[in-house]
């Protein structure tokens, strides 16, 4: 099934190259969240909570299922150095995971922190 704004890999990420498939992702999308499942069907409350506030904010964004490669799931951790998921990503830098987002938005940050940079 092809899921709107779902990043796929064409080919699983190795060890070797997970961190550069990482980055590219990150530096080529805007505003990318690193989370379990995708925007339709997130797979934990966490990544649902991340996924609400987005759409909440009318932010436009893509996933990527960090289920469906081992290697990114375990590599996105080193890659920020924040051992949770899900992690968001915006304009290449790490933002936080879903407590830090959702205080983010709570406070207007994350509003002002978009719109800033839009």
């Amino acid at each position: 099934m092809n899921v709107p704004n779902e990043i796929r890999l064409e080919t699983p990420a190795t060890t070797e190259t997970v961190q550069a498939t990482i980055q590219k992702m990150v530096e080529e999308n805007e505003l990318l969240v690193f989370m379990k499942g995708n925007a339709l069907m997130p797979q934990c409350g966490f990544s649902a909570q991340v996924v609400e506030i987005l759409k909440r904010m009318g932010a436009s964004f893509k996933t990527f299922d960090i289920l469906k490669d081992e290697e990114v799931r375990q590599g996105i951790k080193e890659f920020s150095s924040w051992p949770t998921l899900p992690q968001v990503y915006y304009k290449q830098k790490f933002v936080g995971g879903c407590d830090i987002v959702t205080e983010m938005y709570q406070n207007g940050e994350l509003d002002r922190l978009i719109a800033a940079k839009a």
